[in-house]
């Protein structure tokens, strides 16, 4: 199968493995359902401090999405300032009904311990596409600031494939090819769920509904894996943060074909799973694709007044 290399690869560190999707149960499910009905409050939890003065406190930020956008890249490299103490695995807090029904305690024992100063940061790509979590997150904290990477819709909807088709080829189950998902009776099969997350514009009318824009910073996943400094600048500026990370932290990788990270002399590349080569797909059918996402971009960057490079 020909193959187009996937540029958005960065650090070696494998991240914690994503906990299965838990099944809710009707006592999980009822908790949750009390829980969204009153306002989270400060109360609902304690902060622990150790002895050197760390606690566990809930993020500051959030990186929301989207699935297959350049999430962990994005963690990753923000990682790289020291002010940011970043959880290492996806919580899924908001969007599982049975963590949320765990409460803010159990969401901020699930944080890693940082200092004061530092900015907490979480990352569930799943939240952007999640209908009830804007609200949910804006119960917690309505000042928050949320970051969120975007890459070409039809990129995005390869890679989404791409990622499943592999855990399921690791797992020796069968899946069907990316014409059978795309292709339903001759047409575009608008249904895939992969289609369904590129439609941006319809997710984040659901966030605008509780955040202004100037609280959601939008990364462009494109430019942050061809030349990462710059799109990282812009979001130290976006947290408030001291600028910190230099250019000298990222260099190209001639092996790799994309960029890694240099950490205090140490260099670091993302696991090999975030560099998948996409499927080669019918011209013709990558053509629908560009051309059924050509309206809802154009409706995506009047929503948030800038546009991006894509088909």
């Amino acid at each position: 199968m020909a193959v187009v290399l996937l540029g958005a690869a960065l650090l070696i560190v494998q991240p914690q493995a994503v906990p299965s999707r838990p099944t809710v149960s009707s006592k999980g499910e009822a908790t949750a359902q009390a829980a969204q009905k009153e306002p989270f409050k400060k109360s609902d939890f304690k902060e622990a401090i150790r002895p050197n003065g760390t606690f566990q406190q809930l993020p500051q930020t959030i990186i929301i999405g989207v699935r297959k956008g350049g999430t962990r890249a994005l963690l990753e490299m923000l990682s790289l300032h020291p002010a940011i103490a970043a959880a290492e695995s996806e919580v899924h807090f908001f969007d599982w009904e049975e963590h949320f029904g765990n409460g803010l305690q159990w969401y901020a024992n699930q944080m890693p311990f940082s200092y004061p100063h530092q900015i907490t940061v979480e990352k569930t790509p799943a939240y952007f596409t999640s209908p009830k979590v804007p609200e949910r997150v804006y119960s917690m904290n309505k000042l928050i600031r949320l970051l969120l990477i975007l890459r070409d819709p039809t990129e995005r909807v390869l890679s989404d494939y791409t990622q499943v088709f592999f855990n399921h080829m690791q797992k020796r189950k069968p899946y069907p090819s990316i014409e059978e998902l795309l292709v339903k009776d001759g047409e575009l099969n608008v249904n895939y769920k992969a289609i369904n997350r590129s439609l941006y514009y319809i997710h984040m009318q659901n966030w605008l509904k509780y955040f202004p824009l100037d609280r959601i910073h939008i990364v462009d996943g494109d430019k942050l894996i061809k030349d990462p400094f710059p799109e990282i600048v812009k979001v130290e500026r976006f947290l408030k943060l001291t600028p910190q990370i230099n250019a000298s932290n990222f260099y190209f990788n001639k092996t790799k074909g994309f960029y890694c990270l240099r950490d205090s002399g140490r260099d670091r590349c993302l696991h090999e799973s975030k560099g998948r080569a996409h499927p080669k797909i019918d011209p013709v059918l990558l053509e629908k694709l560009h051309g059924y996402f050509h309206e809802p971009n154009r409706k995506f960057f009047e929503l948030v007044g800038r546009t991006f490079d894509w088909h």
